[in-house]
């Protein structure tokens, strides 16, 4: 951010005696020299030129005033290094993630709804990091790259709904495509880089997909990527919303849940990860903020500013109109004489 500030800004108070001048002049007949050719000021003979001259003269005395001043214009520029991390959010979107055991207040609300405002204000909070999205059911996409336009993820996140993909629960699948995303961003890296780890958020155990959730962790083990794991729901009876052919809800039925909370603490023990378990939005919160804590880089950055003098200007505009003023008050002096 630029700044513009005075080095000697006391000369501004000289300013104060160009009004008092100016008002001695109109009470005087004899005239109040200030400038050298300001003895011509006569009050008797004031005419449109010597108005002109009289304008030009004040401002002039003003703008040397002001570049006596010595006005200088800040330029700050801040340089940090490229460091930061890669990351995968792999979120489940399987038809159980619309099962309504959490609360936003006294609203009942369905595990996706508790869990896409955590996941955006993570993603707003990770400037430095290059992050990604994929998304699974009954098999896995990847809905955004690894990418540092973090109102765009923002943005497909909030898309995503359970239905936009076949059903089913295929955890492995979604994390190998994370892993694969992950070391497909590694050959294409700006900058300096500190890892790259995962996400995984799912509330089931694995139903479908062709790998086993147990395989796709012993690859980010074998390439150093660490997975964080994120239950998300309740285990027991919950409620779940029922739908029309036109996706309009006409009811709600109780049904069990269950979560393959051993999987989940096993990959992330393998990878070097951590596991938690999300039964309500705040522990939602909760975990993120830990992931958040544990994989932060802190930045060093070095300011500087460039000073740009801005008294050349002034100086310069003050003596081009003082020359002016003395001219035509030449060229006055020569038609009265005349």
């Amino acid at each position: 951010m630029d700044e513009i500030r005075l080095v000697d800004p006391w000369w501004l108070a000289a300013l104060l005696v160009l009004p008092i001048v100016a008002w001695l002049r109109g009470r005087r007949a004899a005239s109040a020299i200030v400038f050298p050719f300001a003895g011509s000021w006569k009050r008797a003979s004031i005419g449109g030129d010597l108005r002109v001259i009289a304008f030009l003269a004040f401002l002039g005395a003003a703008l040397v005033i002001i570049a006596l001043a010595r006005p200088q214009i800040l330029e700050f520029e801040r340089q940090t290094k490229s460091k930061g991390y890669d990351i995968i959010l792999a979120l489940d979107l399987s038809s159980s993630m619309l099962y309504e055991d959490y609360k936003d207040g006294l609203k009942r609300i369905n595990r996706l709804q508790a869990v896409k405002p955590v996941l955006n204000a993570f993603i707003e909070n990770r400037e430095h990091d290059r992050i990604g999205l994929v998304a699974f059911s009954g098999r896995a996409y990847t809905v955004a790259p690894l990418t540092f336009d973090h109102r765009w993820l923002a943005r497909q996140t909030d898309r995503l709904r359970p239905g936009l993909i076949e059903d089913g629960t295929a955890i492995g699948d979604g994390l190998a495509v994370a892993i694969a995303r992950l070391l497909e961003g590694s050959k294409e890296r700006d900058g300096e880089r500190e890892g790259a780890f995962a996400i995984l958020l799912t509330d089931g155990e694995n139903t479908a997909g062709v790998m086993e959730p147990i395989a796709a962790a012993e690859i980010a083990r074998d390439e150093s990527i660490r997975v964080f794991t994120v239950g998300a729901g309740r285990n027991g009876l919950v409620t779940q919303p029922i739908f029309n052919e036109r996706n309009e809800r006409i009811g709600s039925r109780r049904v069990p849940s269950r979560m393959d909370e051993r999987t989940l603490k096993e990959i992330a023990r393998m990878t070097n990860g951590e596991y938690f378990r999300a039964d309500n939005s705040n522990t939602i919160k909760s975990a993120f903020n830990k992931i958040d804590e544990t994989s932060k880089v802190e930045f060093e950055s070095t300011q500087f500013s460039v000073t740009t003098e801005l008294f050349p200007y002034f100086a310069m505009s003050a003596g081009i109109i003082l020359f002016i003023a003395t001219g035509l008050t030449a060229a006055t002096r020569k038609e009265g004489l005349s």
